[in-house]
């Protein structure tokens, strides 16, 4: 069997990426003071952090079903037998439960795997897909393995200010302002299913280190099952500042297999722009 892998833009592998690692992308749409754009196709990350940070109007929604299909169709059409599918989790979006639908009309020949990750660790679940797929292992064999270690990842993300969760209803306008004028950062973790905030630290520098401190407890933990790949992201719009948070991961910790990917549009429309964060998983496949 030819086993196809396909994702969305969520885990930060954009098409012309996925082209080179042999995986198929499905950019995921924006909406930007009321026009509408690709991740990674007619908009940049960097781009649309600067259009936040100009107070742009922006949401997110789940791709089109009939562009699903047709991805769908096209790659079987290349000469694929089946396909594994992995959306962002089922807890995030309803992206995910709109593709088990569509894979019925498709008679087994697509398999969508709830591998209950989104940003880095979704990549981790892509690249395992993959490697499963070199080793000859079918779609359902390869769903079965993600969904059953899925939830074996965590992420951190620290949030530079109040002013989306505002904006989405997630706290007052009250709290918002308090949080502006104390310099709070909230720090969010994340298991698969939804982003809880952990805890509200003063200051950025702060804030990072309390990030690192619960990511090498978690990854210790994780560490005891097995090898572990640990995926760091941000949505900064200053190059400069990405590198030194990537170094500082790497200084905490060392030894272990980092990769930098930039913050999904669908999670930075509720974070916002200089979003710091990792995420760790243990991985099924090399």
């Amino acid at each position: 069997m030819k086993t196809a892998i396909v994702t969305d833009t969520n885990c930060g592998i954009f098409p012309v990426e996925g082209e080179k690692l042999g995986i198929f992308t499905l950019p995921m749409p924006v909406i930007l003071d009321g026009k509408e754009y690709f991740e990674g196709v007619d908009l940049t990350h960097q781009e649309f952090y600067r259009r936040m940070e100009e107070n742009a109007d922006a949401s997110t929604s789940q791709p089109a079903p009939g562009d699903v299909m047709a991805l769908w169709e096209r790659v079987l059409e290349m000469g694929y037998d089946e396909i594994v599918h992995l959306p962002m989790s089922s807890g995030l979006s309803a992206s995910c439960q709109t593709a088990i639908g569509l894979a019925a009309e498709f008679k087994g020949k697509v398999q969508v795997v709830d591998n209950h990750r989104v940003s880095v660790t979704q990549y981790d679940g892509v690249m395992d897909a993959a490697a499963l797929a070199r080793q000859g292992k079918t779609a359902v064999e390869i769903k079965k393995e993600l969904e059953r270690t899925g939830l074996e990842s965590v992420i951190f993300l620290g949030v530079d200010t109040l002013k989306y969760f505002k904006k989405n209803g997630r706290c007052t306008a009250a709290t918002a302002a308090l949080g502006t004028v104390l310099n709070i950062k909230p720090l969010l973790k994340c298991d698969g299913e939804r982003f809880d905030a952990v805890a509200k630290v003063r200051g950025a520098a702060n804030c990072r280190k309390k990030l690192l401190e619960e990511a090498v407890a978690a990854a210790d933990e994780l560490r005891a099952d097995g090898p572990i790949s640990v995926g760091v992201a941000g949505s900064f719009s200053d190059g400069e500042e990405e590198k030194v948070w990537l170094e500082e991961v790497r200084a905490a910790l060392p030894g272990d297999p980092i990769h930098f990917e930039p913050l999904s549009f669908s999670v930075t429309c509720h974070t916002g722009p200089n979003a710091f964060g990792l995420g760790i998983s243990r991985r099924v496949a090399f």
